[in-house]
C-alpha cells in the first residue's frame, strides 16, 4: 500500500465533504463538512483524522473545543462554521466525497490544538 503521503486524496488541512453515516448515538450524522487533521506521512492504512465542521452558534463561543471558521474562498465554506473537536474520528479515504478547500495553517494548529485538549493534553 503506498503510503498516506504519497497517495492522492485528502491531506491535512484539506476542508472534505466527508459520508459519516452510519452513525450510532450521539456520533456526527450525515456527510458534511470536515477538515482533515492527521498529518499526511503518519499511518499505513487508507484512513485520515478529520473534525467534523457544523454551523455556527453563538453558544459556542464558550466551549474551547469549538473552533470559529470563517467562509473564504480558500477553505470553500459558504457560511460561519465550528469545527467540533469533541467529535475528531478516523475514517476511511472511502467516505470522502468532494474537496471544498484547504484551511489556513493557523487555523488547522488551532482545531488541532482543540483535539488535545479534549485528549486532556494542557500545554
Amino acid at each position: 500500500m503506498t503510503p498516506p503521503d504519497s497517495s492522492p486524496g485528502p491531506k491535512r488541512g484539506e476542508v472534505w465533504d466527508v459520508a459519516f453515516d452510519p452513525t450510532v448515538g450521539d456520533e456526527i450524522q450525515k456527510t458534511r463538512n470536515a477538515v482533515v487533521i492527521s498529518v499526511d506521512s503518519v499511518g499505513r492504512l487508507a484512513l485520515r483524522t478529520v473534525v467534523p465542521i457544523t454551523g455556527w452558534d453563538s453558544k459556542y463561543s464558550q466551549w474551547p473545543w469549538m473552533v470559529p471558521l470563517t467562509p473564504t474562498g480558500q477553505n470553500g465554506l459558504t457560511k460561519i462554521s465550528a469545527a467540533d473537536a469533541f467529535q475528531v474520528k478516523s475514517v476511511s479515504v472511502e467516505r470522502f466525497q468532494n474537496r471544498l478547500g484547504v484551511l489556513r495553517s493557523y487555523k488547522v494548529k488551532e482545531v488541532a490544538a482543540a483535539v488535545a485538549l479534549c485528549a486532556g493534553y494542557e500545554p
